[in-house]
Formats: C-alpha cells, structure tokens, sequence
C-alpha cells in the first residue's frame, strides 16, 4: 500500500515531458505554418486586389433640399401640409391672402380699359380730321378757282381799261377781286396743311393711349403672377421637413417657410484622403454601410468627384504661404449614387452616417499608363 502511494521517480515522469514538448512544438509549427499561410493569402489579396479597395467613414447622405419660400408677402391662409408629409411636384402647400393682389388686377383692368377707350376716342377724331381735310380740300379747289377767274377778268380788261372802252375803276375793282380771291385760296391751303398734320398729331396721340393701355396690361400681367402665387406650390416631390409657417402668420417675400427633401434623390458625400482619390473614377462600384440599417450593404457607385478639396470651398480657405507650415492631408470630397431598393431608401434620410468602400481595380493600369506618359515627355524635354 505505501508503495502505491509514493510519488514517480523522475526517471518515470522524464518520457512524459519529452512527449508533450514535442506535440507543443508540433501544434506550434502547425500554427506559425497557418499563420504564414494565412499571411501569404492575406498578401496576395491585398497586391492583388485589396490595396485598389479605398474605404473611409467620413461619409453621410445628403439631398438637394429645397426651400420654399413666398413670391407676394402677406398672412397665411390656409396651410396644406403637415410636419414630414411626402408631397409631389406641384402640390399646393400654402396658401396667403390675396384680396390685395386681386384688387391691384381689377385697377390695372380698369386702367387697361381707359386705355383703350382714349385711343378708341382718339381714332374717332382721326375720322372726324379726314372729313375736315375732304372739306378743306374743297374748299382750297373752289378758292383757287375763283382766284384764276379773278385773275382772267383782269386780264381780260386791262387791254379795254388801257384803250379806254371801259373805266380804269372797273380794272381797279377787278384787280382788288383777283387779290382777295388769291389771298383766300392761300388760306385756304393753309387750313388744309393744318388739317393734315392735325391727324398725324391725333396718330401720336393713338400710340401714345395705346402705350398705355400696353404698360396697363403688363402690370396685369404682374398682378396676376401676384395673384396667382397666393398658393405655393412644392418645386419637386420630396418630404416637408423644418415647416415653421403657421395660419394667420405674416410672412414676407423670401422668407423662409419649409423645406422639400427629395429623398428620391438623396446621395452620398464621401470624403476621401487625398492619397486615396488617384484611381478613382465615376462609375466605379461601391460598399456602403449605413450607420442605422446594422448588418445590410448596401450598393453604390461613384457618380462625380469634387473639383477641390474641403479646405478649398470653406468659408476662410487655408493660406500656406504665411506663417509656419505643417502638412495635413486634405480630403476630396466624392458623390457616391446610391443602388438600393424603395424598402432601404425609406430609412435613409440626410445626416446619417455611414462607411463607404469603393472598389477602383478597374483604374489599376491608370496609374501605369501616367507614369509612362510622363517618363516619356520627360525623355522628349531632355
């Protein structure tokens, strides 16, 4: 019984320890073999294909919002949208007084009727000149006829006057006729030249009412583009979203009432190291994955590419030419498309952030095709 229960010599336990150091040694040669394996596969990928795959997180959805603003001021009649209701194009959303625009459009109706009823007056005069003209001309044609018989009679008895066969009083009085007669047919020429360029005067006149009647119907025009946006109408389909117009509110023109999203047409703004943007290209694929849709990828591809950086467009651009320097990468921002179902796009909605990944294998041999360009017009200028 003692002997059972002593302990193993170290003879006996020696064998032991050999084996298990050697299965040690072999699970980890297994491992290092798998982990250089795993290494080389893991290598090969990326030279292959994982270092043309340009990911960044720095990316959320944008849309081409619109705001909707009044084009007339006045109050609110009648709001026709609720808070994050769909509308379509062309859909009434509000609707503001226009009593005031109305009354504006009967006055310049009113002035547009005055207008033409003075060029309508004024043709009647024109009328009325042409048959004082007919008569002037009459009257001229009798004037000058009298005043040619006048003129005959006196020729007629000089000679008798000079033989004295008749009286040199009767020559006198025939003469004194022949003047008057003359002097009667002048004035008579004279009121015609007056009657004549009194209907080019009424003429002026005309187009002078008719004028007015033009800039009357203009601002008709005007006030019924007043009157007729007295309802605002949404620009695109899309969802309201930011509404703060109430009924019975003043609003005035320009100020901002709501806004249109359309979440149809809502992308991507990407923004990529500038180290990261030398492949990429518009129509390349791309792996997106939304911050609140957890699990789903979701497809893309490049639509556009800024033509600058961030820095670029911001409101006070970087001046690296004062002061001390310290580079900093700058980021190009990139318009990701969006490929996804109507189910998908109902949870997306402008803000949310998520992670893109955009595959620019296509371009690898662009990169090649650049250096060979500029090594050769490198060799050309040498």
């Amino acid at each position: 019984m003692a002997s059972d229960a002593d302990p193993p010599s170290p003879e006996d336990s020696a064998p032991k320890r050999t084996r298990l150091s050697r299965r040690t040694l072999r699970i980890l040669l297994v491992a290092l073999l798998a982990v250089v394996i795993v290494g080389l596969i893991w290598f090969v990928r990326y030279e292959t294909r994982g270092r043309y795959y340009q990911a960044t997180n720095d990316a959320y959805l944008r849309a081409d919002s619109v705001t909707v603003s009044p084009r007339i001021s006045g109050y609110v009649e009648q709001v026709f949208v609720a808070d994050n209701q769909d509308v379509t194009a062309g859909q009434p959303l509000v609707r503001i007084d226009s009593r005031d625009y109305g009354a504006q459009a009967a006055q310049y109706h009113a002035q547009v009727d005055v207008a033409r009823a003075n060029a309508a007056n004024v043709r009647a005069g024109i009328s009325e000149q042409q048959a004082a003209i007919a008569q002037a001309r009459a009257q001229l044609a009798s004037s000058r006829a009298a005043a040619a018989f006048a003129a005959g009679e006196v020729a007629r008895y000089a000679p008798l006057a000079a033989s004295g066969a008749e009286t040199r009083e009767k020559l006198s009085s025939l003469r004194n006729q022949a003047a008057q007669a003359a002097a009667t047919a002048d004035a008579q020429a004279a009121a015609l030249t007056q009657a004549e360029r009194r209907v080019a005067s009424l003429g002026a006149q005309v187009r002078q009412a008719e004028a007015q009647g033009e800039a009357a119907q203009a601002q008709v025009a005007a006030a019924n583009v007043n009157l007729g946006s007295a309802i605002v109408r949404a620009s695109v389909a899309g969802r309201v979203g930011d509404k703060s117009v109430r009924v019975g509110q003043f609003v005035q023109s320009g100020l901002r009432m709501m806004s249109v999203v359309p979440l149809q047409a809502i992308y991507i703004s990407a923004n990529f190291k500038e180290t990261q943007v030398g492949l990429m290209r518009p129509g390349q694929p791309a792996d997106i994955a939304v911050d609140a849709l957890s699990g789903v990828r979701l497809r893309g591809h490049v639509e556009s590419i800024s033509p600058g950086t961030g820095a670029q467009f911001s409101l006070l651009p970087p001046q690296n030419a004062t002061g001390n320097f310290t580079k900093i990468v700058q980021r190009v921002p990139v318009r990701i498309a969006i490929d996804a179902g109507p189910e998908a796009r109902r949870v997306l909605v402008p803000g949310m952030s998520l992670s893109v990944t955009v595959d620019t294998y296509a371009a690898k041999a662009d990169l090649d095709h650049i250096r060979d360009q500029e090594d050769a017009r490198d060799k050309a200028h040498r």
